[in-house]
């Protein structure tokens, strides 16, 4: 009968899921900026951004205020190999004329307490951070700030509503400074939530808390949001802890089907009309109220107590919680019940008993059900935001209608399995939530504060100011002046080399030219077809390669041997043996020029150890070998190296590009300067493209003022210590082991991964470049940063996963901007090479740096700007500087020779 009378109490999974859907739709329009308004879920920011991590240590102090006691408490936490916290406290009680005075007052008597606690516990001579418990609606915008939106419960004091309490309860704190002596000193650092709390007591013993549930007199709902989705706050990293205010769901109609003429009626003679429904549904300020409605209902009906209605059953709050819990011992029998239902004056029967034990059973079971709804919404919305088909996770709870009643625990664990079936839930019930809460939220942004300084404190010498900038690009000005004059070259560390390459392509440029490009483990051989005219364009055959472990680490005569054969592989595969084709020879190896076709292997790098080749000629070797296999015959015009193949790529485009920059595994420029500056070179009419080798920048000491420890470690470790180290302050190759000397720095300090260098941190190397671009792209969600990490054998918490991306970009900054003061002083230089006031010049790039990194090529484009304001400088990216560029090289000696000829 009564399951008949109740029936629409009664939820199947059905309608479950599909409150779980609503109430997941309610959250995003509380996330958003432009539906929040509306929303009636409203999602409030905490500002909390950090659960705690087992190494908060410290005496912090916590007032509790919104229960029928105002509370002091200390805690103390300790960090001694195993984590370990004690709580001591003092319960003030909450006189009716505080609570609905005026709001001076009542902070008044806040700090009075505060005062009273600090002597009882002989803390007046400590200056202790405080968490402030502050269990009523308020917008905040930072973690110590928070505005009273509405009073709730029976709190109506006067001039707080609109105000920021946690400057109300500084000013107090302040006006009694006299009893805070002598050195007592309040710090406010934090302002929590009581659901908040709970999750931030349950995450300090178990740190995979991240979800806090309060059901009792009210009921609410917490847990860690990423920040990507927060529209209400400014910044998308890491996550945050979003007070949902699950209460008011439903103020917007959307549980109406669900709701009863029993709530309706409940809602109506409720303090608050058509507020907070979906807490008038769940609570236990409530259910008994509810219970009491039905059951006078069916008593006027005649469906119990022979119809004969009590004075009691008609009183508003006359059953209340306790009872229906102790009406739900089902092991008690019917005793329990008999015994209430007595007490309010009725006759039960037998029959009676069980049917009101049955009302009371369907009630507190809605109310179970009904908040597993929500709650997996919530975990489905935290498995998403990780992307995991599983997850386990602990929700922290608190509140006396879970803690009480016979059933509603198991009950509630239950339903939320069955709903989400792929979370692990386990269920952990906090102490002290809203006391320990406070201070633990206060215990961590103590820890982060403290983690700040120290990794500001690391990260500080990367960050480089304007001063320090220009001064780089004066010291690199004069190492390019040095290595231009005759008598300094021998010694500077910027070389200078000249490539007897005198003038970039004019368009006139034909003909069928083939490239050579050695520089790797790879080796091309292409085939260029330049057409000039109207229908000017560029084809290219090309056909890669290998070259044997055996062969680079061989005699020179093998290496050459297997790149004539490659070529002759080639020629054979276009059908061309029989052409006498112009050829250019990249070769990424320092080679000193004496003439375009004329270069000598200064060293062999990139692992190459082919002997007899260093102070060689690599054109006479290669003719040499061409010569011994007596097949073809080709006409080799010039030897390029790769960046003044940049250059020239470009400059085919655009007759404005005069200079080249790689930005890639390695860092180097070159330029077009006036033979006049050349000393090294005869001649002084005309321009010659100058190798610049800029990264041996600093070798003689110029920039030590500005390498950090990191770098130190690097060059160190490195296979040309004390060489090129401009290069390895700027380069693909070397930035990624600067981030990992810093973040082993910063695991030994505490304060990433833990304080555990893990094996893989050890290791050189690990840390590519490629990782950084990926790490620090915008699009990607601190999530996808854990997983590139986890490849790399770190496993990192959300923290950490914000400050390896932090590292990252410090040393790229840095990168770029030390690259674009190098690139300055060639601009200037060549503004004032052309005696203008102001010069127009493209800057041929290339390099995985430069075309990769999220942020490398803006904050190189910014510095140079700033650093060479009289400069407009256009950057073109290149294509295939060391084949395409190759060939352009060879069609310009060509057409210059011809014409030195005529």
């Amino acid at each position: 009968q009564v399951d008949r009378y109740l029936y629409h109490m009664r939820l199947s999974d059905d309608v479950l899921l599909d409150v779980m859907a609503r109430f997941r739709a309610e959250m995003v329009k509380g996330l958003g900026k432009d539906t929040n308004p509306t929303a009636t879920v409203k999602m409030l920011p905490t500002f909390v951004r950090s659960l705690p991590d087992g190494s908060e240590k410290g005496d912090f102090l916590a007032v509790d205020l919104g229960g029928s006691q105002f509370r002091a408490h200390q805690v103390k936490v300790f960090d001694g190999g195993k984590q370990s916290s004690q709580l001591e406290s003092k319960f003030y009680p909450t006189p009716k004329e505080v609570i609905q005075g005026n709001g001076t007052e009542l902070f008044d008597y806040i700090a009075d307490c505060l005062s009273d606690f600090m002597e009882t516990q002989n803390l007046k001579h400590k200056k202790l951070p405080l968490g402030f418990t502050f269990s009523f609606p308020c917008k905040q915008t930072k973690l110590d700030e928070g505005v009273l939106l509405a009073w709730t419960k029976h709190f109506k004091v006067r001039g707080v509503q609109d105000t920021n309490v946690v400057s109300s309860l500084r000013k107090a704190i302040q006006k009694h400074k006299a009893s805070f002596v002598p050195a007592g000193d309040v710090d406010v650092l934090a302002l929590v939530n009581d659901t908040v709390g709970t999750m931030m007591t349950c995450g300090y013993d178990d740190q995979r808390c991240e979800v806090g549930l309060i059901i009792g007199t009210g009921t609410n709902a917490c847990y860690m949001e990423e920040m990507r989705h927060i529209d209400l706050v400014e910044g998308d990293e890491g996550r945050m802890c979003i007070n949902t205010e699950w209460g008011a769901f439903g103020d917007d109609g959307a549980l109406d089907d669900l709701r009863t003429e029993f709530d309706r009626e409940l809602d109506l003679g409720s303090l608050n009309p058509g507020k907070q429904l979906f807490e008038k549904m769940i609570s236990s300020l409530y259910l008994g109220e509810l219970v009491r409605l039905i059951l006078l209902k069916m008593t006027k009906e005649g469906l119990l107590f022979n119809g004969k209605v009590s004075t009691a059953l008609l009183t508003k709050g006359k059953i209340e919680m306790k009872h229906v819990c102790a009406m739900e011992k089902y092991k008690e029998g019917l005793s329990n019940t008999k015994e209430i239902l007595t007490e309010l004056n009725l006759s039960p029967s037998e029959e009676d008993c069980i049917a009101v034990q049955h009302v009371c059973t369907i009630v507190s079971f809605r109310s179970a059900n009904l908040c597993a709804a929500a709650l997996a919404a919530i975990l489905t919305r935290l498995r998403e935001n990780k992307k995991l088909l599983r997850m386990r996770t602990t929700v922290g709870i608190d509140g006396g209608l879970y803690k009480t009643h016979p059933q509603y625990a198991k009950r509630l664990h239950k339903v939320v399995r069955r709903l989400v079936p792929n979370c692990d839930v386990r269920f952990l019930l906090s102490v002290s939530g809203s006391g320990k809460g406070a201070a633990m939220v206060t215990a961590v942004a103590y820890r982060l504060a403290a983690q700040r300084k120290q990794i500001d404190a690391a990260l500080a010498p990367f960050l480089l100011s304007l001063e320090t900038l220009r001064e780089v690009k004066n010291k690199m000005r004069t190492e390019l002046e040095y290595g231009l004059k005759r008598e300094t070259q021998a010694s500077a560390t910027v070389k200078m080399l000249p490539t007897y390459v005198c003038g970039t392509p004019d368009g006139t440029e034909k003909g069928k030219f083939l490239a050579l490009d050695l520089g790797g483990t790879n080796f091309r051989v292409l085939l260029v077809k330049i057409r000039s005219g109207r229908r000017r364009s560029v084809q290219m055959y090309n056909k890669i390669f290998a070259i044997p472990l055996e062969i680079m680490q061989g005699t020179g005569e093998e290496l050459f041997d297997h790149i004539v054969q490659c070529i002759a592989d080639f020629l054979e595969y276009m059908g061309i043996k029989g052409a006498r084709l112009p050829l250019g020879f990249t070769f990424s190896f320092p080679c000193r020029q004496a003439s375009i076709d004329k270069g000598t292997l200064v060293g062999w790098t990139k692992g190459f150890k082919a002997t007899d080749c260093e102070g060689e000629d690599v054109v006479d070797m290669l003719r040499e070998a061409i010569r011994r296999r007596n097949e073809f015959d080709l006409d080799i015009v010039a030897v390029v190296n790769d960046t003044v193949g940049t250059m020239m790529t470009c400059g085919y485009e655009d007759p404005n590009c005069e200079i080249g920059l790689i930005a890639g595994t390695g860092s180097n420029v070159c330029y077009m300067e006036d033979m006049k500056n050349i000393e090294i070179v005869e001649g002084n009419e005309g321009k010659m493209c100058i190798n610049t080798e800029w990264g041996g920048f600093g070798d003689n000491g110029c920039i030590d003022n500005i390498r950090t420890k990191y770098d130190t470690e690097v060059d160190e470790g490195s296979l040309n210590p004390g060489k090129q180290r401009y290069e390895k302050m700027t380069s693909g190759m070397y930035l990624g082991e600067i981030v990992r000397q810093i973040l082993i720095d910063l695991t030994k300090q505490g304060l990433l991964f833990r304080g555990q260098i893990s094996e893989s941190l050890r290791k050189r190397g690990i840390f590519e470049t490629k990782f950084l671009s990926q790490i620090e792209s915008d699009r990607l969600a601190l999530l996808q940063v854990r997983r590139i990490l986890q490849q790399l054998g770190l496993d990192s918490t959300c923290d950490d996963s914000i400050i390896v991306k932090e590292v990252c970009g410090a040393v790229s900054k840095r990168a770029a901007q030390l690259c674009g003061a190098g690139l300055a002083a060639i601009v200037e230089k060549k503004r004032e090479n052309r005696g203008v006031e102001r010069l127009q010049i493209t800057v041929g790039v290339d390099g995985t740096l430069y075309k990769l990194h999220p942020h490398f090529s803006r904050i190189l484009r910014e510095t140079v700007k700033e650093l060479a304001p009289q400069c407009d400088v256009t950057f073109m990216l290149s294509e295939d500087g060391s084949g395409k560029g190759a060939a352009l090289i060879t069609a310009v000696a060509k057409r210059l020779h011809n014409v030195g000829q005529k």
